[in-house]
Order: structure tokens, then sequence, then C-alpha cells
């Protein structure tokens, strides 16, 4: 794959992407592409290399070397650009413990230059069902509020790529389950291309419609779930699938 190939249907598109520090590489000759409109479900052993892709991916580091772009957008030369068309979920989202959820979200807007703020905040709020702890201050909210209140502020702008850092982490049973209704309503309502890094695999079943596996830094696998399922129909769950690829990676 080259980074002059034209992919007109990708929302995420990366070539050899790197990032090292001194001799020890994070990420190492990354190639991935992401269609518009795909649930993507990144996989990877703690320190393999899953949060510090989503840090290139969303300006937040610059790579080594290597290419990316993001909604068409290339992340070390237009990063503007790359801002304004995604949101992004921090695995620990930080908010202002003395102010209240509409309050946070007031001032994200703002910061992001958004019209009628007021308005937006309320539709983003009544679309997520958080418009009853709309007015509670931050720091007694539940990590569950938290949250839900994370991908209210990453989504105030319409962003057309969202990035998930560990979203489920922490969260009790149904919390998860809230998460992922909400993760496949904007999917199938809003037409957003999601990004997801997770460990818990049992989400992957039930919301990614393709998937990565990053180990030590480097992509061993990548695939749609379905074919993946089929590819190795004789092991009994995707736990043991995960396992199996892990080994020969």
């Amino acid at each position: 794959m080259t980074p002059d190939k034209r992919i007109d249907d990708a929302a995420v598109s990366i070539f050899s992407l790197t990032k090292r520090y001194g001799e020890i590489a994070a990420v190492s000759d990354l190639d991935l592409v992401i269609k518009k409109g795909e649930i993507f479900g990144f996989l990877g052993h703690n320190g393999a290399g899953k949060t510090t892709t989503v840090n290139m991916l969303t300006t937040l580091l610059a790579p080594t070397c290597g290419t990316a772009r993001v909604a068409g957008y290339d992340v070390s030369h237009q990063g503007s650009e790359v801002r304004k068309r995604i949101g992004y979920l921090p695995e620990n989202v930080q908010f202002y413990a003395n102010l209240t959820a509409r309050e946070n979200l007031m001032y994200f807007a703002k910061l992001s230059g958004i019209g009628r703020p007021e308005a937006r905040i309320e539709e983003v709020l009544d679309y997520l069902n958080a418009s009853d702890y709309q007015n509670k201050k931050m720091g007694a909210c539940s990590k569950g509020m938290k949250q839900r209140v994370g991908i209210a502020q990453a989504i105030l702008h319409k962003p057309e790529v969202l990035f998930l850092d560990e979203p489920t982490s922490g969260l009790d049973p149904t919390g998860v389950k809230q998460l992922r209704e909400i993760i496949l309503k904007l999917n199938s309502e809003m037409g957003m291309t999601i990004f997801m890094n997770t460990h818990l695999l049992s989400e992957v079943a039930k919301t990614c419609s393709i998937i990565g596996i990053l180990s030590r830094g480097r992509l061993i696998y990548n695939d749609s779930l379905d074919e993946t399922l089929k590819r190795f129909k004789d092991e009994n769950s995707l736990e043991d699938i995960y396992l199996s690829i892990q080994e020969k990676g």
C-alpha cells in the first residue's frame, strides 16, 4: 500500500506509520484503511501501541515517520483540519469538577466555535438521554455519567470520525450496555465512523464490523468480524480466536 493510492471511501488511511522513542518502536510500519461508516475495533494487550496510534491519528502525537490521513486530511501537515472533523473520548476523560455537565459542555462548545451552542448542547444531551444530570457538578458524577458527557463533548461539532480509547474501562455491566447502545446509535443514525480501542472482546463481537490486532507495535491481523468468525470457525469464541492470532503473531 502506498500513500499516493487514492482511497475514495476511506475515513482513516495509514501508511507505514511509526512512532519511536529512541531505539524503542511503540508503533512500527502500521498500514491500515478504515472505510467510512465502519466501527473498527482495535485490539491488543496493554502496551501494544493502541493508545499511541490513536494519539497520532488525533494529532496529539507527531509520528516519527510514515503518513496518516483522517477524513481526508494529513495528520502531520493539516492538523487543524483533522481536529475539525474528529471527536475523541480518552480512557480517563477529564472535566472541571466544580462545573456542571452543561457548563463544561458550554466551555468546550465555545472553544470549538460552535454556533448556537445552547441549542446544540440541548440537542446532544437529549440525544444521549443525559438531560437529567446536565445541572449536576461533574465532581459528583459517576464514571458512567462522565463517559456519557464525554461522548456529548466529543460529538458537539458533529464529527465524521469518533475515536474512543477504552470507552468501557471502569464501567459496570449496565454502563457497558448503555455505552454500546450509544456507539451503535451514533454509527447507524449519524453515520459516524468509529475507531475504538478496547480489550473487551465481548463488546467487539456486539459492536464492531471490522477488527485489527496490534502486538508489540505491529499490526498482526486485520479483517471484518464476519470473515474472522468464518476463518476461525473451529474456535469456540472470539477470545479463542484472539489468542490463536496472538500466538501466531
